[in-house]
Order: C-alpha cells, then sequence, then structure tokens
C-alpha cells in the first residue's frame, strides 16, 4: 500500500478519569468517516493524564479500555493506537497499545521513565523496541521522554513511520518542536507526534504541537496550539523509498550494541 492515512487526536484530557475520556475521545472522533483514516493515533495516557497514581487508574489487557480500542477500531476501519496505565503481574507499565480492526493488538512498553515526574518510581521500563506491520508498512512506536533518546530510536529495523504519542508540557516545547525532525531526518522516515494540551491535576499545561514530518524534516501538517483539533495527513511510501535509494545514508551509519540497564 503506497499511501497510508495517519489521523492525530490533539485533545485535552480529564484527571484520571477513564470514562470520561473515551467518551471526549469517541466525540472528537465523530467526524472521522470509517475507512477515512488507516491510523488514528491518541495521546499518551489518554485515559488519566500523566499520572503517577498508577494503582488508581491501571487496567489489564482485557480491561474496559483496550476492549473500547477494538470496538472503535471496528467502527472506524483503523488502527487505533495510543498509552495507557497497564498493570501485568505486579508491575505497572506506560503502555502504547497497537489496536487494529481485525483485534490483532500488540503493545510497546515506554522505556524511558520521565525521573524528574517520579516516573520511574511508579512503573517498569519496557525493555524491547518493537516494530509493528500494518499494509505493508513497518511501525515503530515510542512514547514521550523516549524522543530525548536518539540511540534507542536509531532505524536499524528499517522502519518507515516513527509514532510518539506525549505529555509534554508547554515549557519545553522547544525541544518537542525541535527533535521531532530531527528524528525524521537522522532515521530517513516519515514522523508523526501527538501530544495533548490543557491543563493537568498538577496544574501542568500542554500546547499541543502535534504534527507530521516527511523523511527531510519537512513538515507535512501541524495541529493549532493550545486547542484541540483532529487533522488526517496522506504519507507516501514511494517518496521513502525514493529517498533511501538516491541519499542512503543509512550505509553509513555507525554500528551499535544497546545493553540492558
Amino acid at each position: 500500500m503506497n499511501t497510508l492515512r495517519v489521523s492525530l487526536l490533539q485533545t485535552t484530557l480529564l484527571w484520571e478519569d477513564p470514562n470520561g475520556n473515551r467518551l471526549i475521545i469517541e466525540e472528537q472522533l465523530r467526524p472521522l468517516s470509517k475507512g477515512s483514516s488507516d491510523i488514528i493515533i491518541l495521546p499518551e495516557m489518554f485515559t488519566s493524564g500523566f499520572t503517577m497514581n498508577a494503582s488508581s487508574v491501571s487496567e489489564k489487557m482485557n480491561g474496559t479500555t483496550v476492549q473500547w480500542m477494538h470496538a472503535l477500531a471496528q467502527r472506524k476501519n483503523a488502527v487505533v493506537c495510543g498509552s495507557l496505565v497497564i498493570k501485568s503481574g505486579s508491575r505497572y507499565y506506560n503502555r502504547f497499545v497497537w489496536m487494529p480492526p481485525d483485534g490483532s493488538l500488540a503493545f510497546y512498553d515506554k522505556r524511558h521513565l520521565f525521573r524528574m515526574a517520579g516516573e520511574h518510581n511508579s512503573y517498569a521500563a519496557g525493555k524491547r523496541k518493537k516494530i509493528f506491520e500494518y499494509k505493508g508498512w513497518r511501525i515503530c512506536p515510542m512514547v514521550c521522554y523516549d524522543l530525548r533518546f536518539p540511540v534507542w530510536t536509531r532505524n536499524t529495523e528499517g522502519y518507515d513511520l516513527l509514532i510518539y504519542v506525549a505529555n509534554w508540557p508547554e515549557k519545553r516545547r522547544l525541544a518537542w518542536n525541535t527533535l521531532l525532525p530531527a528524528r525524521a531526518i537522522e532515521n530517513q522516515c516519515y514522523v508523526a507526534a501527538v501530544n495533548r494540551v490543557g491543563k493537568d491535576g498538577k496544574g501542568i499545561i500542554y500546547s499541543g504541537d502535534s504534527q507530521i514530518f516527511d523523511p527531510l524534516g519537512d513538515q507535512i501538517t501541524k495541529t493549532p496550539t493550545n486547542k484541540g483539533a483532529l487533522v488526517t495527513a496522506k504519507l507516501y511510501k514511494n517518496q521513502l523509498e525514493d529517498l533511501r535509494r538516491s541519499f542512503p545514508v543509512s550505509m553509513d551509519a555507525d554500528r551499535f550494541s544497546i545493553r540492558g540497564r
């Protein structure tokens, strides 16, 4: 499939209110008709906001929100993805859930936990980078703070699209807006990034700045700052492949290995 349609939902989030957030998201996705998008991206911790109260909002993988994601994916005939708090065994994870219409879900656990907010004290870190395949595209999911770590993101797997979901504060929006195109350029891939808006339960303000970049780092689409929005853009596989053939920088990339932490 040469063309991939990607939708970004930039929204405010109710604090630690999964049911309320699901209702808000459904309403905001109403304009998106069935089959008009291939991938719908929601923010990080879209059921709760960026809370460290993991036990109060956590769900299981067979819980209400994951089932809701499946039903929504079927109604929209699109992948629905974003992160939420998941409990597995005795541990809590900031887990990116990838839900296709057929229910064959996959997930990625956030690798880099934001210690300045104490995330590393409330959640367990993921250990594996993941690549999802959909309609002939290879897609790599990342969560918020992962953006600051280019070695973890380095495109050694030949992925085509890098997705970031975030609760990235307005006061650090310069880093967000700078690092996203850098990741597209250095990895020769598309980058689609969704950040929330509004104020959370800790009084932290989020400006959104959700956007998509092409493999040259040029911005394809952007949402309004500090406002909720739903935007859809088309990505083209042939343009990506043409760039990689004509400008094969990956052939000169340094080899490296990542040790477990």
